[in-house]
């Protein structure tokens, strides 16, 4: 049977993720599981920085799993459950199992779960089209148990877990005197019901005598297969069936296959095993989680109806700025504040895309009209994303809607929210001790503009010498970070709160001409300068008036 699979949804915001982009998949994804009862499950595509961090742990709550790809894997889809089995299972049993179960492979498994090969059709097949000499079943060392359970017969003497590991097995078709010739120390003895047989072979040493067509064993012939440890075994089958099926009881360890076995692990991705799953003639494969326990078996039939992992988007719409492998995701709805991008869907799909200085705005508006309680550890994530969006309500994006929203939010989380935007702000300002490279794109977006690909990163902060001592750090990372980035140009803004407006850094062939133009700056001037810096009063955001001026700069 195939695993039954409730399918959960991910709520993500974009890759660096700021604070809006954390607090609204935490909220949109509370809202909702109440409002359907399914699973939704928060997630960012990046790292939580300082300021989102301090957020978190003040009102106490996990930060979301990392997803840095969502591409459909083999957790994510349904496989066959196929039941591991114990590798010392005799042939019959494993031969049945694949009959009532419709597989053509089961896995031998330990108990605590780890994998230790596979037996196929084609191994047990194999076991009867071969020819093996007498001693097979001794080789193979197989327990009484599987014997008995093989030939349906009942156990008169002996200990039905030991092991027939010596000897041959023959069948005692002759008179008791030339029986004496060819039955060795150790043997089994397939016979009637000739007293006579029975006790030579016990003299000669037989470790077991298996008696047919349920032909009784005497009293005498029991005590002395006792005192002489002979194991003793009753069939209702004749010699001959006995014969052809003892074979069957041997252990599938010895014929399963135990080294380069092809397996896969619940995290790979299905794009990722096609190919390896066509290179070869198996038809199934063994699932492992990061253990190396078995979880099932996948063929390549379970890859034909694979679904995308079911996504919403939070606070962007842009290929460029989602998660990897968004292309190949079933994305369900879109929740944003962003100009339209370029994130293709295959169906009609939920997007709601407002105006608005914060897409925790949007959200908070749905609780509402949806008519569920705000809890204050919620309200408090939506006011922080909202405080953090809209530079507590400085930036020329937030509107009036977002400052009620955020007060509101405030007055339902116990918030004093100029009090808690500074304590906020100054954590996500603490710059000491981070790596160049954890600055920059600590909030850092690519865009397009016209042909040029563009990156643009931003800090805000409180503290006008910390962001000058930025400066100087900053011009000699981007240096080296454009064409890493496969940019055309790259900007940074330092941004001062308290003064509400920005320091550009521009880097790249044409950056600084093309930022100087956008707000009517001597261009010429602007590149003669010592450095590629360009003071802007008044500008905070990088939504509303770095990139809108840009593209326009660079149509004109």
């Amino acid at each position: 049977m195939g695993q039954e699979l409730k399918r959960k949804t991910t709520v993500i915001g974009h890759r660096n993720p700021d604070t809006d982009s954390i607090c609204s998949a935490i909220c949109y994804a509370n809202l909702k599981g109440k409002l359907t009862g399914g699973e939704y499950v928060p997630a960012r595509a990046g790292h939580v920085n300082r300021e989102t961090q301090f957020v978190l742990n003040y009102f106490g709550v996990d930060k979301p799993k990392l997803v840095e790809d969502v591409r459909t894997q083999i957790k994510d889809i349904e496989i066959r459950k196929t039941r591991g089995v114990a590798d010392n299972i005799s042939l019959k049993k494993a031969w049945n199992i694949m009959q009532e179960n419709n597989v053509a492979t089961i896995p031998a498994v330990r108990e605590d779960g780890i994998l230790e090969g596979l037996i196929t059709v084609g191994d047990i097949t194999k076991t009867y089209m071969n020819i093996y000499d007498s001693s097979i079943l001794s080789k193979a060392h197989t327990q009484y148990t599987n014997i008995i359970e093989t030939l349906e017969a009942d156990l008169l003497v002996g200990d039905e877990e030991a092991y027939f590991d010596q000897g041959k097995v023959l069948i005692a078709a002759a008179n008791p005197d030339l029986m004496e010739f060819y039955i060795e120390p150790h043997d089994l003895v397939i016979l009637g019901n000739r007293y006579e047989s029975q006790l030579c072979a016990i003299e000669m040493g037989a470790d077991c005598i298996v008696v047919c067509e349920g032909a009784g064993v005497s009293m005498t012939i029991k005590k002395i297969a006792q005192d002489r440890g002979c194991t003793v075994i009753a069939t209702t089958y004749d010699t001959y069936t006995a014969a052809r099926l003892i074979n069957q009881s041997m252990p599938i360890s010895y014929f399963m296959t135990r080294e380069h076995l092809i397996t896969f692990n619940s995290d790979d991705y299905t794009d990722e095993i096609r190919d390896v799953m066509a290179s070869k003639r198996h038809r199934d494969f063994p699932i492992l989680d990061k253990e190396g326990r078995y979880l099932g078996m996948i063929s390549r039939r379970n890859l034909l109806g694979a679904r995308g992992k079911q996504i919403i988007l939070v606070d962007h719409n842009e290929k460029s700025q989602a998660v990897a492998g968004i292309e190949s995701a079933e994305i369900m709805e879109i929740i944003d504040h962003h100009r339209l991008g370029t994130v293709q869907t295959m169906a009609p799909v939920f997007f709601r895309n407002q105006p608005l200085g914060c897409t925790a705005t949007i959200v908070y508006q749905m609780y509402r009209e949806s008519k569920v309680e705000i809890e204050p550890k919620i309200a408090g994530l939506l006011c922080s994303a909202i405080v953090s969006d809209t530079l507590l309500f400085r930036s020329p994006t937030c509107t009036p809607v977002d400052e009620l929203a955020a007060r509101e939010l405030a007055g339902l989380a116990g918030l004093d929210i100029e009090t808690y935007a500074m304590e906020m702000f100054g954590a996500g300002s603490n710059l000491k001790d981070k790596a160049d490279e954890e600055i920059f794109y600590q909030d850092f977006k690519r865009f397009v503009v016209g042909k040029a690909q563009i990156g643009v990163g931003q800090i805000t902060s409180l503290n006008g010498g910390e962001l000058e001592a930025l400066r100087e750090k900053m011009l000699a990372y981007m240096e080296r970070t454009q064409q890493r980035n496969g940019l055309d140009m790259v900007f940074f803004m330092l941004t001062n709160i308290l003064t509400e407006s920005t320091e550009l850094i521009c880097q790249g062939q044409g950056a600084i001409q093309l930022a100087a133009k956008a707000f009517h700056l001597d261009i010429e001037e602007a590149a003669q300068q010592e450095e590629p810096v360009l003071k802007l009063p008044g500008v905070v955001s990088r939504k509303k008036q770095l990139i809108p001026e840009l593209v326009l700069a660079e149509q004109d």
